[in-house]
């Protein structure tokens, strides 16, 4: 037992150093973009980027933490379904039918008085489970490619709920979703903690749901059996666990969790709304960085995502130097991508310290 406790200390302090050194290569590139584009701000540019929300005290922080909600849920949503072997690509659709089906009953239920923020996030989560849980039911009884499939139902997603919003929830003034009003997520305090920022309670929900899903994966026969048959299919199969349960209900909870991101963010006071263009919404994509930089562990995504949405907001400060919008978003990108890096960091860790045990041991 000792033995396996150590394997495990040692895999986690692999991983941390790995999504460091990855942090550290993202922000340096970064610099590099800074240098080639605006070199006479580039390092105040940078500063910026480092400070993220901290320029603005508690009203900067505030935001950073509700920009970070979203993200934290797709970041569970493609982490959860990692450990089970699958690559939810198509986190974004389902955050996105999520979204919608939240909106949806703001928009609609009026009769729902102070519980409708309670059932459209119970709206959101079914709608984001049934969407990956059917990319869980190709994958398991026809062994479609959940990444083909995923990226799929992406786009289907996003032409439904363009087709829904139009016929159900549509302001043909400015060509977007009417306010969810029926359902705002409440503010619970936060607004006097942290002052004319954005946050609500969402992100105690989110915190609370991150670590319930730690729980379950490491401390549950289930979350066990799940991990087995991420790591070998077939072997968890002999062993006796049913894989195709496994990965079925890894795929709804992964949608679940997607979905019930997309319900936070829309049903959030903030002016934030729907529209019909046709552009996959960016939150899911950017889970995918943070499940990355995190190794998939839960509690690991908090901070992940949190370290993404601080960069993300100093990026947006970026204007006051006079960079175009479009330089911005290079360099937060850039950031954000470079995170993948850390699996690959994390092989090259390993070899180093292989290496550096095979030469203590001649030496001996």
């Amino acid at each position: 037992m000792s033995k396996i406790k150590q394997l495990i200390r040692k895999e986690s302090s692999q991983n941390i150093i790995a999504s460091l050194l990855a942090i550290v290569v993202g922000l340096l590139f970064g610099l590099v973009v800074l240098l080639l584009t605006k070199p006479s701000f580039a390092f105040e540019g940078f500063a910026m980027i480092l400070s993220g929300g901290l320029n603005q005290g508690l009203r900067g922080f505030g935001n950073v933490l509700f920009r970070a909600i979203p993200i934290l849920f797709t970041g569970l949503s493609v982490g959860f379904a990692f450990k089970t072997g699958l690559f939810n690509i198509g986190v974004t659709g389902q955050f996105t039918v999520g979204a919608f089906a939240a909106v949806f009953v703001g928009v609609n239920m009026s009769h729902l008085g102070a519980m409708g923020w309670v059932v459209g996030l119970i709206a959101a989560t079914i709608a984001g489970m049934l969407w990956g849980g059917f990319v869980g039911l190709l994958k398991a009884y026809r062994n479609v490619n959940e990444v083909i499939s995923s990226i799929m139902m992406n786009y289907i997603g996003m032409f439904l709920v363009n087709y829904l919003i139009v016929n159900t929830a549509y302001d043909e003034a400015v060509a977007r979703t009417l306010p969810p009003k029926y359902a705002y997520i409440p503010i619970g305090g936060m607004d006097k903690l942290f002052p004319r920022s954005s946050l609500n309670i969402g992100i105690i929900i989110a915190v609370i749901v991150a670590i319930l899903i730690y729980i379950i994966l490491n401390k549950t026969t289930f979350g066990y059996e799940l991990r087995a048959v991420g790591l070998n299919r077939h072997a968890g199969k002999y062993a006796g666990i049913n894989e195709k349960k496994a990965i079925i209900s890894s795929m709804l909870i992964a949608g679940a969790l997607a979905g019930l991101g997309g319900g936070l963010l829309y049903l959030s006071d903030v002016g934030k709304y729907m529209s019909t263009q046709n552009v996959l919404l960016g939150e899911g994509f950017d889970g995918i960085s943070v499940a990355l930089l995190a190794q998939s562990n839960p509690i690991g995504i908090i901070f992940s995502s949190l370290f993404i949405s601080h960069i993300s907001y100093g990026g947006n400060n970026l204007q006051v130097f006079g960079m175009e919008p479009e330089i911005i978003q290079v360099i937060t990108a850039a950031i954000i991508y470079m995170s993948a890096l850390s699996l690959l960091l994390r092989k090259l860790i390993e070899w180093i310290l292989k290496k550096t045990n095979k030469k203590g041991e001649k030496s001996i």
